[in-house]
C-alpha cells in the first residue's frame, strides 16, 4: 500500500478538527478558495466527472461540488472520510467518498475522470510517482490533472517547516518531512512518465503580517501545476 503508516495516524488523530476553520487546519481553509478558482479558471467544474485524491475531510471535494461537478473523494483516512461523509450530510452538499488507493481505483475506474486533483498530499506518501502513474489512468482524454505540493530547498524548509510548524505554529510539529518535498522538476518528469503533459506552474504565497495567502509565480516553497491527458489519435 502506497502510505505510511505513521502519517495516517497523525492525519487520523487530527480528523475531528477537520471542519474547524480555526483548527491545525486553517490554512486548508484559507488556501482552499485560492486552488479552487485556479482549477476552475483552467477546467470549469460545473457538470464534470472529478475525483480528488487524498481528499481529508473534503474541504476541496465539498467546493468543487458546489461548483456544480459531480465529485468523487477518496483517501486511506477512515477517520477523516467518516468526518467527510458527516459534513456532507450537514452541509447537503453531495459527494461520493470512498476508502481506497489512488492505484486501486485506478484499476476499478479508468479514464472516466474529466478532472483529477491531488491536493497537499504528494509529499505525504512513499511513492509520488505512483499516485501521479494513478491520476494519469483515471483521467480521460484531454482531461485535466491537478497536483499542489511543496518544493524542497533551504528556503522551503526555513518557510514551510521552521517558520508555519515552530515559529508561526500554523501546523503541528512534524507535520511535513522535508526530505519528502518534491521540486517542481522532479515532479515535471513524474508527469511526463506518466504520458501527461505540464500546463503550468502557480506559487502560493504567504504574508505573516497580514496572515492573507496569495497565488503567484514564485513556486520556491508551496506551489501548484496543472497537467493534461493528451488526446488519443
Amino acid at each position: 500500500m502506497n502510505a505510511d503508516p505513521l502519517e495516517l495516524q497523525k492525519f487520523s488523530e487530527l480528523a475531528h478538527r477537520w471542519w474547524d476553520p480555526t483548527s491545525e487546519f486553517r490554512p486548508l481553509h484559507e488556501i482552499n478558495p485560492l486552488r479552487l478558482e485556479w482549477i476552475n479558471a483552467r477546467a470549469p467544474l460545473a457538470g464534470k466527472q472529478v475525483i480528488d485524491i487524498g481528499c481529508g475531510g473534503g474541504i476541496l471535494s465539498e467546493s468543487m461540488a458546489r461548483k456544480g461537478a459531480t465529485v468523487t473523494g477518496i483517501d486511506l483516512g477512515e477517520k477523516a472520510l467518516k468526518v467527510a461523509d458527516l459534513h456532507s450530510l450537514e452541509s447537503g452538499v453531495q459527494v461520493r467518498y470512498k476508502l481506497i488507493a489512488a492505484e486501486e481505483m485506478a484499476a476499478q475506474e479508468a479514464s472516466q475522470y474529466d478532472v483529477v486533483t491531488c491536493m497537499e498530499m504528494l509529499e505525504h506518501v512513499p511513492d509520488p510517482a505512483a499516485i501521479v502513474r494513478a491520476a494519469a489512468a483515471l483521467v480521460k482524454p484531454g482531461g485535466h490533472v491537478f497536483f499542489s505540493t511543496l518544493n524542497r530547498n533551504p528556503k522551503s524548509y526555513l518557510f514551510a517547516v521552521i517558520g508555519a510548524e515552530y515559529i508561526l505554529r500554523m501546523l503541528p510539529k512534524g507535520t511535513h518531512d522535508y526530505e519528502k518535498f518534491i521540486t517542481p522538476s522532479e515532479l515535471s518528469q513524474f508527469i511526463r512518465s506518466a504520458g501527461l503533459e505540464v500546463q503550468g506552474f502557480k506559487g502560493m504565497g504567504y504574508n505573516p503580517l497580514t496572515k492573507i495567502y496569495s497565488l503567484n509565480d514564485d513556486t520556491s516553497v508551496n506551489y501548484l501545476v496543472a497537467a493534461r491527458r493528451p488526446l488519443e489519435a
